[in-house]
């Protein structure tokens, strides 16, 4: 089975920006093709959000909408009560949008996936409940 990369909402914003701010190695993971990406749907509603607030180069959701739907590597994964349960597992992390993106990776990893979060988040990192890239 594949690896499973799970997008934060910053690595995918920078992604599509081509902001040096993205670590080399999560550029690359995200360049290959063959990758399966995996958006939570938080981080897709916080990237919408910042593009809406003016804080992206990305210049409207339209579009950040469409480039996210027309690649074919990115799976939208939904909130549902699954994802919501496993957000018990992930307290330490104090930033509820974080532990939802921590959860879904959980929920992958429990139901056979092998799941790496990409994100230079320090406090998801340094939770020790999920494999992370940066």
């Amino acid at each position: 089975m594949a690896i499973k990369y799970i997008l934060d909402t910053h690595t995918l914003v920078w992604y599509l920006e081509g902001n040096p701010k993205l670590s080399t190695q999560a550029r690359t993971i995200m360049d290959e093709k063959t990758n399966e990406l995996v958006l939570p749907i938080i981080a897709l509603a916080e990237a919408t959000f910042l593009i809406e607030k003016g804080r992206t180069t990305i210049p409207s959701i339209a579009q950040f909408l469409n480039a996210v739907d027309s690649n074919p590597q990115i799976e939208v994964y939904p909130l549902d009560r699954a994802v919501f349960n496993h957000t018990f597992l992930a307290t330490v992390i104090p930033e509820m949008h974080d532990r939802q993106i921590v959860a879904t990776a959980i929920l992958l990893r429990t139901v056979g996936h092998t799941v790496i979060i990409l994100t230079k988040n320090g406090t998801i990192k340094a939770s020790g409940l999920v494999s992370v890239i940066w």
